[in-house]
């Protein structure tokens, strides 16, 4: 019987034990083993370890409708997740997260039985019964509000290949705070996806269909795009908002399930990438990208921390590539390319060339190059570049 068809007494009969029940931290619910660690791998990763908060090691669980929503947060990235499950009584409730990761994982049966009563939450399952202690949903940080901010829609296939083609190049110097995160900019219907640690840069560009008045950019954090690369699905959609210093992702994808991640922005300026995308290259070679791979591979085997580049030779229709270290050895090879240019040679971080190269899909890569001095340019078919820096060498 639905609340419609009850009379007025027992209508507030319903409503006072729902009110009391998440007052005094009572829920009671019954979820598949399945649904539980699904929901719980999704959000369990930003869980610090070392949090000197304990509400931060604890999992927010929200058990409301037919389904019981958990949240996990370190205040910098916030994830949440909805799974499926059977509500008997609606409430709140937090527990420690690692337990409960442990405890679902191990249980035997498909269905677990989840009753909050007080401090304590039971938890059963076949023959197994555990009673942990957690903390009032009152003291889980409360989510930021987006509402009112315009709402950008992409594929989350293409924003997933974005990530792969550019994340590997942000900045690990916590001295650069600006280059710690992935700069995002929705500008002239494209959506420009752009990483940089100084040294090398990586940039995806995809066509977007812009709202008016919503051209904007901001600067993600490492963590929340390490996240979003491991939530976001082959199908379905996400869905962006961005205020003044938060950005939130909402994960929809065909069976209705959504994942909501959300994020502090990293404060402060993005350098003007622009200028450090040569304006035009003398030379242009197509390689096949599995070759030039392997090859740079090999030669990193005898480079060392003292000796870290890989020489790069071009000559009439070949490129030889080699690496000197006097404390380990030396390798040289090469491989047949289509070049008539003249012979020039240039050193690079084999490491940062390979990165690239990893993540790419396409078969050939165009490389373009001017002299030893300059920086280098990998160029594919689909709007994708990554620039270069070369290293000099005595």
């Amino acid at each position: 019987m639905g609340t419609g068809q009850l009379s007025d007494r027992q209508k507030f009969r319903f409503l006072f034990r729902l009110e009391i029940s998440m007052i005094c931290g009572q829920m009671k619910l019954t979820i598949g083993q399945e649904e539980l660690n699904a929901g719980l791998q999704s959000v369990q990763n930003v869980v610090s370890t070392r949090t000197t908060l304990p509400i931060l090691s604890n999992v927010l669980l929200k058990a409301e409708g037919n389904s019981l929503s958990l949240t996990a947060t370190d205040l910098d990235v916030t994830i949440s997740n909805a799974v499926e499950a059977k509500v008997e009584l609606p409430g709140s409730f937090t527990l420690p997260v690692k337990k409960l990761v442990s405890i679902a994982r191990e249980m035997g049966g498909s269905q677990i039985e989840l009753e909050v009563k007080g401090s304590q939450c039971t938890i059963q399952c076949g023959s197994s019964f555990y009673k942990v202690n957690g903390l009032a949903a009152e003291e889980f940080p409360p989510m930021p509000d987006f509402s009112g901010q315009t709402k950008l829609k992409m594929d989350q296939a293409k924003v997933k290949s974005m990530l792969r083609r550019t994340s590997y190049a942000v900045s690990t110097d916590e001295n650069r705070y600006v280059l710690n995160g992935l700069y995002l900019s929705f500008k002239e219907n494209k959506l420009t996806i752009v990483a940089t640690d100084g040294r090398r840069l990586a940039l995806a560009e995809e066509d977007l269909e812009l709202p008016e008045g919503s051209q904007t950019d901001a600067i993600v954090p490492t963590k929340a795009i390490q996240e979003l690369g491991r939530l976001l699905a082959d199908e379905g959609e996400v869905e962006l908002q961005l205020t003044e210093n938060q950005v939130s992702f909402t994960l929809k994808n065909e069976s209705g399930n959504e994942t909501l991640i959300v994020s502090k922005l990293v404060e402060g300026a993005y350098p003007n990438y622009k200028q450090v995308i040569p304006a035009e290259s003398k030379e242009r070679v197509t390689m096949d990208k599995e070759e030039l791979q392997h090859a740079l591979r090999r030669a990193e085997i005898m480079t060392s921390d003292k000796s870290n580049s890989v020489k790069m030779t071009f000559s009439e229709n070949n490129l030889t590539i080699t690496s000197n270290s006097p404390e380990v050895g030396e390798s040289r090879e090469t491989m047949a390319i289509n070049y008539k240019g003249e012979e020039v040679s240039i050193a690079f971080n084999p490491q940062f060339f390979i990165d690239p190269l990893k993540v790419l899909d396409e078969d050939e890569v165009h490389f373009e190059f001017t002299d030893q001095l300059s920086p280098g340019v990998v160029k594919t078919n689909h709007p994708f570049l990554y620039v270069i820096m070369p290293m000099r060498t005595s």
